[in-house]
């Protein structure tokens, strides 16, 4: 169910915008800091948790998860992929996830929920690379992936702008967050034993 295996998909409709940013002389690494840039600014949308902060935080998440994208077909296109280049980009994108849960958990001040969401992130997250790291390829499967927590953010934002309320003892944010922390502790133990079996 996860729409990181929509990747080659969604990297079929980025042609235009990565021959506009070759064309502009954008690199992949000042792409993956861009989309780094959009990160921080949704969780400080997130942070003013007002209608408007909520809708501008989404709007900065899609664009989080476009360039998320761009960022490794302009290095195929520019044939300048390279290991440092994916390990900035690794390392951008966990950052990301933080600080997009810390600017939910703080702007409804449940640091509570956003410790056991960001460990559930980062858990799913870690999984996917060290699979990759005993050499059984990248793992982007399971019930939510990036993509999933990005699209999810983003719905949850625009959610969360119409209807301020609770629903029942939690926020829309709330609830996000607790999603987040049950799925992604399970996610990550689903790609777990997914590939302890594939050891086998």
């Amino acid at each position: 169910m996860t729409l990181d295996r929509l990747r080659p998909v969604a990297e079929l409709v980025l042609d235009p915008m990565v021959a506009a940013a070759d064309r502009v002389g954008l690199t992949p690494n000042g792409v993956s800091v861009i989309a780094f840039g959009f990160a921080v600014a949704a969780a400080v949308g997130f942070y003013v948790a007002t209608p408007l902060g909520y809708v501008l935080g989404g709007l900065c998440v899609l664009a989080n998860g476009w360039l998320d994208l761009l960022d490794g077909a302009l290095a195929r296109t520019q044939n300048t992929d390279s290991l440092g280049g994916d390990l900035l980009d690794h390392v951008l994108d966990r950052y990301a996830d933080i600080v997009l849960v810390v600017g939910l958990a703080a702007g409804i001040a449940r640091y509570d929920l956003g410790l056991l969401a960001v460990t559930g992130v980062l858990m799913t997250s870690y999984l996917g690379t060290q699979i990759q790291a005993v050499g059984l390829g990248r793992e982007y499967g399971g019930l939510v992936g990036r993509a999933d927590r990005l699209a999810l953010i983003g719905i949850a934002a625009v959610v969360a702008a119409i209807v301020p309320e609770s629903l029942g003892p939690l926020s829309v944010v709330g609830w996000l967050l607790v999603f987040f922390a049950i799925i992604g502790h399970f996610t990550a133990l689903q790609r777990f034993w997914g590939a302890w079996g594939d050891l086998d």
